[in-house]
């Protein structure tokens, strides 16, 4: 197996501060670096309006993640992300994917 590039976007519960959600998405790249990935870039957007209501909310907080990693350790993160109560919406992109 052969590592790919990801960019995971996570939108996060919207009563977050920008430390909290530092800690958070954080928290969640551990699972990349203790799968022997590397994370390349972190983007914290902060707090902005959705397009639509989600689970109640009209706002939450953006993170953009850029790292590279085998797909078993992808797909863990995945899992933990949708497994945690603070996430609100998660989409995870391969960026080399022909």
């Amino acid at each position: 197996m052969s590592a790919h590039k990801y960019e995971l976007m996570l939108i996060a519960d919207p009563e977050l501060d920008e430390r909290g959600l530092k800690k958070l998405v954080d928290q969640f790249l551990t699972v990349v670096t203790d799968g022997k990935g590397s994370v390349e870039d972190t983007d914290i957007w902060g707090r902005r309006k959705l397009a639509y209501e989600i689970d109640g909310n009209l706002e939450g907080n953006y993170a953009v993640v850029n790292y590279t990693a085998e797909p078993a350790v992808s797909d863990e993160l995945d899992r933990q992300l949708n497994l945690n109560e603070q996430i609100i919406r998660t989409k995870i992109l391969r960026k080399d994917a022909k």
